[in-house]
């Protein structure tokens, strides 16, 4: 009985830890491409390009709030196939990135020791008629 209990410990906390890290990492994959995809959206929808870009960086920052990340790590890149990107046609590309911790790591930040780092993007074009 000591045995298996002893087993039972030593092979089950690599596996619970496991399934949470996993978890974490599906969480943040969840986040970057819904922020992605929300932030082409809502920057082809505005009507200059310094509001455009100012509510595409909102929009990532209340993505990840929804799916509790840390906001301080948004990290957004905004690039377009034309000069002005909100011309009739522009392709709008939206990055976002994400680097997820390892869950319970009490000096995970000083470490800078990192699960997964995540990135998604989305383009969008930008309407003929608004």
């Amino acid at each position: 009985m000591v045995e298996f209990a002893f087993l039972a410990v030593l092979l089950m906390v690599p596996v619970v830890y496991f399934v949470v890290t996993m978890g974490q990492i599906q969480g943040g994959s969840f986040a970057v491409v819904g922020a992605a995809d929300q932030a082409a959206k809502v920057f082809v929808a505005r009507g200059n390009l310094a509001d455009a870009r100012t509510a595409a960086e909102r929009t990532v920052l209340l993505a990840y709030r929804d799916y509790g990340r840390p906001q301080d790590q948004a990290r957004v890149e905004i690039s377009c196939d034309h000069a002005d990107c909100l011309s009739a046609g522009a392709k709008v590309t939206v990055t976002v990135a994400l680097d997820v911790p390892l869950p319970l790591m009490p000096f995970g930040d000083s470490l800078h020791v990192k699960a997964a780092h995540l990135s998604a993007s989305a383009t969008q074009v930008v309407g003929r008629f608004r």
